[in-house]
């Protein structure tokens, strides 16, 4: 997997963050011109969402960057983590432990890979978590996981659930279809640059919530 990601991206630092460097690949490298059956393959049972810094992922850091008090010290699971830039952050920042969690085990080796890169170590944490609350953490980190609807159903209730167990729960997202407003505290806005293939534009408004107990009141 190490060398497939070496032959496939560029380690580069990543514009809204440039203290984070990542293993990318561009819109017009071969990666994204390969089909899922070409990709089954080749034993990848997963998109390449890895190869790119999300928008949400990069607000994310960079909010962690700008506010390191919110990780300092602590224990942070970093959700859905991709190419691992917010669990990077995170550890940037200082937190004491972070777990990066992923169903796909290319994006664990990406995301080892990029924390090696910005001399920083994850915990790698792989499979689908939401079917029990987390206990041991004390920030969850999410980072655009909010896209399709039947991984936002999931985990908003993981969400909901872990949240009294957890001292805070902070998403980034540019405003996402299945994104649960209503549960939401606005903290802080960023103007980011996308990175294509994912998006259509090449900057997006992206926002930091906090995800909160109770609704907050209108």
């Amino acid at each position: 997997m190490a060398d497939f990601i070496r032959e496939n991206t560029e380690l580069l630092p990543v514009a809204s963050t440039p203290r984070i460097k990542l293993h990318v690949a561009g819109e017009s490298m071969p990666l994204w011109q390969r089909s899922t059956e070409d990709l089954d393959a080749i034993g990848i049972s997963h998109l390449p969402f890895w190869a790119s810094a999300w928008v949400g992922g990069q607000a994310l850091a960079r909010f962690v960057l700008d506010t390191p008090e919110t990780v300092r010290g602590k224990r942070v699971l970093d959700i859905a983590t991709g190419s691992g830039i917010v669990g990077i952050a995170a550890a940037l920042a200082g937190a004491a432990h972070v777990v990066a969690n992923d169903i796909d085990p290319m994006a664990l080796e990406a995301a080892r890979m990029n924390a090696a890169a910005n001399g920083v170590t994850l915990e790698l944490q792989h499979g689908d978590i939401t079917g029990a609350p987390a206990t041991e953490v004390d920030v969850i980190l999410c980072g655009d996981v909010f896209y399709e609807k039947p991984m936002a159903d999931a985990m908003f209730n993981w969400l909901e659930q872990s949240r009294r167990h957890v001292d805070d729960i902070l998403i980034g997202d540019p405003g996402r279809s299945y994104l649960p407003f209503e549960r939401l505290e606005k903290l802080a806005q960023y103007e980011m640059p996308a990175m294509r293939p994912l998006e259509d534009s090449e900057t997006m408004q992206t926002t930091i919530w906090r995800f909160t107990r109770d609704v907050p009141a209108a």
